[in-house]
């Protein structure tokens, strides 16, 4: 009988596979993050840089003036700016030396107001008003540092969308009926279709050409990203949007108070996040339907 040619397989490590697959998560995480303070540094610099003029031009100004009352309001404004850029200063370096991936009490309205320093500068330059509504909630169980990558892409997402003169709403509340704490990001933009609803949270898919003017937006990675991060809080996200009525995105985190065992690392959720198609209307954003 001729030798069989046939080979034996090797036995998979099921074990070993799955802690492999563990790394390159948590490897892959790490570089996102990394990523976003890159991100973060970038968006901030011509902020930073516009304050330093404030000052330098008012201290100019102020050199010049031999009237008091002139002098006494230059003075002023290089206060004021000096603030403003010590505020954007110190999230940076918040975010920076926090880069925990541990879940914690975490109040949302600092978060928040935290991502509009930030991105102060952007939205005044494309004339976007932003509405705050932030009520008083309970702390949420989250990563701060992730969730306001969430937010920051979110807005700048809704900022693109708008194009100029638009307005965003953001919402801050508590969500009894369900345990959680939500952030709701509003836009009164152009909405989107049932056909681009259904792929939002896909990887690589995007309805932007690529990066706009300012170096953002068009990888196709930005809202799967937020969809993970969201997930690996075990909360949820949904986008509400109809054609002509404007976009919702809905991010549903676990209230502090009600969890019973504190998660002490984030883990993978096994469910993906539901998309939002157009059709009723619900939770006071544009009308739609979960499909």
């Amino acid at each position: 009988m001729a030798p069989s040619n046939s080979q034996t397989l090797p036995t998979i490590d099921q074990n070993n596979l799955a802690a492999q697959v563990a790394s390159l998560q948590q490897q892959l995480s790490k570089m996102q993050q990394m990523a976003s303070l890159g991100e973060l540094v970038g968006t901030t610099t011509h902020e930073f840089n516009n304050y330093l003029m404030t000052i330098i031009n008012y201290a100019k100004l102020g050199m010049r003036q031999t009237d008091q009352a002139a002098r006494d309001r230059a003075f002023q404004k290089i206060f004021d700016a000096g603030q403003k850029a010590a505020q954007v200063t110190s999230v940076i370096l918040g975010s920076a030396r926090n880069r925990s991936d541990q879940l914690e009490p975490t109040d949302l309205k600092v978060v928040i107001e935290q991502a509009m320093v930030l991105l102060e500068r952007e939205m005044r330059k494309y004339q976007i008003g932003v509405q705050l509504n932030l009520g008083s909630v309970p702390k949420a169980l989250a990563c701060g540092n992730q969730i306001q990558q969430v937010l920051i892409n979110l807005l700048v997402n809704a900022r693109q969308a708008i194009g100029s003169g638009g307005q965003i709403t953001l919402t801050l509340v508590e969500d009894k009926a369900s345990g959680t704490i939500d952030i709701r990001v509003l836009d009164d933009g152009p909405g989107m279709s049932n056909a681009v609803l259904t792929k939002i949270f896909e990887p690589q898919y995007s309805t932007k050409s690529g990066p706009d003017e300012s170096g953002k937006g068009g990888s196709g990675f930005g809202l799967y990203n937020c969809r993970q991060i969201i997930e690996t809080h075990h909360g949820k996200i949904r986008v509400e949007s109809s054609v002509g009525k404007g976009t919702c995105f809905i991010i549903k985190l676990q209230n502090a108070d009600k969890v019973k065992v504190p998660a002490i690392q984030s883990k993978t959720a096994s469910k993906a996040a539901p998309v939002i198609a157009a059709n009723e209307t619900s939770n006071g954003c544009s009308a739609q339907k979960t499909v």
